[in-house]
């Protein structure tokens, strides 16, 4: 009479060896992967994923500046040039008036930006100050000139607008 006897062991390395009496011992090992079929599916995914973002955060980018630049005319400038306007009785002649005190301007409490220097556009161009204003009669006008880098043309920013 034969008797077969088996072990298994685990050998550490999420294989199992087994063993059957007068045979040598194998080691079978189980290993997990993605399939090609698989790797494909998900590049495909991300793929139309992206697709279907990229273009909305692409445009953005000219929208985000366009605020930055409405806000700087219709916030921290205006509101530089309105205390400007409350210390001293008028409107400064030019914007360099808020950093230098002008000969007179007797009650300047300047400057009137922190940090002291003259605010640029998004666009990287100095704003631009009228006083009198063209489009603000008793006021001034201000404005960025948009991407264009030109004054008087469709993508001015202004505060008549």
């Amino acid at each position: 009479m034969k008797i077969n006897i088996q072990n298994n062991i685990n050998d550490n390395h999420g294989g199992t060896v087994t063993a059957g009496a007068g045979h040598p011992a194998r080691v079978t090992r189980r290993t997990s992967a993605f399939t090609l079929v698989e790797m494909l599916l998900v590049v495909t995914i991300i793929g139309i994923l992206a697709a279907l973002v990229v273009p909305r955060v692409v445009g953005r980018t000219e929208q985000a500046k366009v605020t930055a630049a409405r806000a700087d005319i219709n916030g921290g400038i205006k509101s530089a040039l309105g205390q400007f306007e409350v210390d001293n009785g008028y409107f400064p002649k030019s914007l360099q008036d808020l950093i230098t005190q002008p000969s007179n301007a007797k009650n300047w409490h300047g400057p009137y930006f922190d940090p002291p220097k003259l605010p640029i556009d998004p666009w990287g161009n100095p704003y631009i100050y009228y006083y009198p204003g063209k489009h603000n009669a008793g006021a001034y006008d201000l404005l960025s000139v948009g991407p264009d880098g030109k004054e008087n043309t469709e993508d001015d920013i202004a505060n008549w607008q």
